[in-house]
């Protein structure tokens, strides 16, 4: 071995003793967490202790009403039925008011912007109870025709009416219908803010190359930018439809009659067990608002394919390299 290798030898044996040896590294201690959860643990504990042990809950009453015939059609025809129907309108009208707000039109947008401020203003409970009291202004029914035909009859000196249909105004603004009615108005100046946000946060650069290519902008509405604003605009449509389906409980101003709660307290006023009727309505709230969140995440994970923010995993990123070594 030559004088030079022997130094290049000794100078690798001392850096080799000056390496520091494995690093012994202590977990951080979090007290605080488990503290929290001991406390969390006890809390949970007592509740399920008042649930099982408190007699006022009275379970067996509870699921015995719960099973009421006037129950279940009220859950499904008032609480159901009426949250479906309601948002159908209320999302389409809201779109469209969305729509009109963007328009370069200024009476347009002057009539969205008016209806907006207009329901969004009213709380849902007064504006439901106006609509059992709006048959008083059509105490003759609510005519559909030629807008001021009596008018018009009467400078043509003709006789009659020019009117095709008559309807109960009191049947139509009491029931059901009105109800629905009444939520899907107040829904759509609600929906109509959510689209409007959604569709502004599209690209203008989206629309304008559709128009390039020829589209309408009514067709660029529908197949471009709408597509892609959902992303926006289904997450707080999800929360709105949550939000209907609680505020049915609001239908007794009008009132109406077959709807959950409505029943619920009146099974509680005639065997004056208040309390476990409203356990009972609590729990077909809570089992159809989970079941709309578990639809309201699918969704979302559907419109938001292909843009989401979470950085690769190293198995992704191993994989690629692969993939991009064997392309070569």
């Amino acid at each position: 071995m030559s004088t030079s290798e022997r130094s290049s030898t000794d100078e690798a044996g001392e850096h080799a003793d000056e390496r520091p040896g494995l690093i012994k590294a202590v977990p951080v201690r979090h007290p605080g967490r488990w503290v929290a959860i001991a406390v969390l643990a006890v809390l949970a504990a007592m509740f399920l202790h008042l649930l099982i042990a408190n007699p006022a809950f009275n379970w067996p009453f509870v699921f015995e009403a719960m099973n009421q015939n006037p129950v279940i059609e009220g859950f499904i025809k008032g609480t159901l039925l009426v949250t479906v129907l309601a948002m159908l309108i209320g999302v389409s009208l809201g779109v469209l008011l969305a729509v009109m707000r963007l328009s370069d039109n200024p009476v347009l947008k002057g009539v969205s912007w008016l209806y907006t401020w207009f329901f969004r203003a009213i709380p849902r409970y007064v504006l439901l109870t106006i609509m059992g009291a709006l048959g008083i202004l059509f105490q003759r029914g609510l005519s559909l025709g030629v807008p001021f035909d009596w008018k018009i009859i009467e400078w043509l000196g003709l006789s009659g009416d020019w009117r095709f249909l008559t309807l109960d105004a009191n049947a139509l603004f009491v029931g059901l219908v009105g109800g629905v009615i009444g939520l899907a108005a107040s829904e759509a100046a609600y929906m109509a803010e959510i689209a409007r946000a959604g569709i502004l946060s599209v690209d203008s650069g989206q629309m304008e190359a559709a128009q390039a290519l020829g589209m309408k902008r009514s067709l660029a509405m529908r197949r471009i930018v709408l597509p892609q604003a959902m992303r926006v605009i289904v997450p707080p449509t999800g929360n709105e439809t949550t939000a209907m389906l609680k505020d049915t409980s609001l239908l007794v101003a009008i009132p109406v009659s077959t709807e959950l709660f409505f029943q619920m307290q009146a099974i509680g006023s005639r065997t004056y067990q208040t309390f476990p009727v409203l356990i009972g309505a609590t729990i077909y709230y809570l089992v159809a608002s989970s079941v709309l969140m578990v639809g309201q995440t699918w969704l979302e994970k559907r419109f938001g394919r292909g843009l989401g923010t979470t950085s690769p995993t190293k198995d992704t990123e191993v994989t690629k390299g692969l993939a991009a070594g064997g392309a070569h």
